[in-house]
């Protein structure tokens, strides 16, 4: 039963983007844009192709991974350099920084959709990303960009089965946001600042910590979320995870007992309202 829900939200899938006719999809290398890609390219061919931003938000790894997929999958991808921080409203780290991040990014999208002659710009939020605080969905659906995976009712975990299905090298990679996301709101988002949160998560990587996120807080506090089941993990290396924290510039190193979740950052946003 759960496998044919899972072939008819695929099938519809396969038959909105085919409706669409051309399209460009807004791929950073992860599950869901991943996904939505190969699909996206099996029923159009050429008429679909892969835009990647690169900017001092995301790893290196990740656009190194959105690169090699493209390549081995035979799939055009233009790279379009967005620096976030180049744009003082959105480096001060307001509430609605998501909002400012993703009308300029899509914004560029959409334009080197059109120099290419494409009909749409997709993006792959599902229907999980609903629940939580979105403000990056609102200049979305502003800019007229679609989500196909939306628009199926595709779920996280289905896109996953679905990606394993496919052979997808991301069917089980843990989720991942910008790095931004690491930072208190109001707290200014600097390189120096980027870079200590992308060292000490490759750590925690390398490491094999399967789901993770350093937050910051300030200039030099550590926040370390990992799974609940991870945590006696976490503790156990403390001293390597430590050592390689503060090379990368941290003076103080934490570990959340709640673990990891995503968006615990927006929690601030709802105490604010509830006072």
């Amino acid at each position: 039963m759960i496998e044919a829900i899972y072939n008819k939200k695929f099938e519809n899938l396969k038959a909105y983007l085919r409706s669409l006719g051309s399209l460009a999809v807004a791929y950073s290398s992860g599950v869901d844009s991943t996904f939505l890609l190969k699909v996206a390219h099996d029923v159009l061919g050429d008429k679909a192709i892969a835009i990647t931003a690169t900017s001092s938000f995301f790893p290196k790894r990740e656009s190194d991974e959105a690169s090699d997929f493209c390549k081995a999958n035979g799939i055009k991808q233009i790279i379009v350099a967005s620096e976030e921080l180049d744009i003082p409203e959105i480096r001060h780290n307001p509430t609605n920084r998501c909002y400012l991040c993703k009308k300029d990014l899509f914004t560029k999208i959409i334009s080197i959709a059109k120099e290419n002659g494409l009909d749409y710009v997709v993006e792959g939020s599902n229907m999980d990303d609903m629940g939580d605080y979105r403000p990056g969905l609102k200049a979305i659906a502003e800019l007229g960009v679609k989500s196909p995976l939306r628009e199926c009712e595709l779920y996280k975990e289905e896109i996953r089965t679905l990606s394993k299905q496919l052979n997808l090298p991301t069917w089980n990679k843990p989720s991942f946001a910008c790095l931004a996301s690491r930072f208190v709101y109001g707290e200014e988002i600097t390189t120096k600042k980027l870079k200590m949160v992308e060292t000490a998560e490759q750590t925690l990587l390398d490491l094999g910590f399967t789901q993770f996120r350093v937050r910051i807080h300030g200039e030099n506090l550590a926040r370390i979320e990992v799974l609940p089941a991870e945590l006696e993990k976490l503790f156990s290396l403390r001293e390597s995870i430590i050592k390689t924290l503060k090379d990368a510039g941290f003076t103080y190193i934490t570990m959340d007992l709640l673990g990891y979740r995503t968006g615990s950052m927006n929690e601030t946003i709802s105490i604010k309202k509830t006072k």
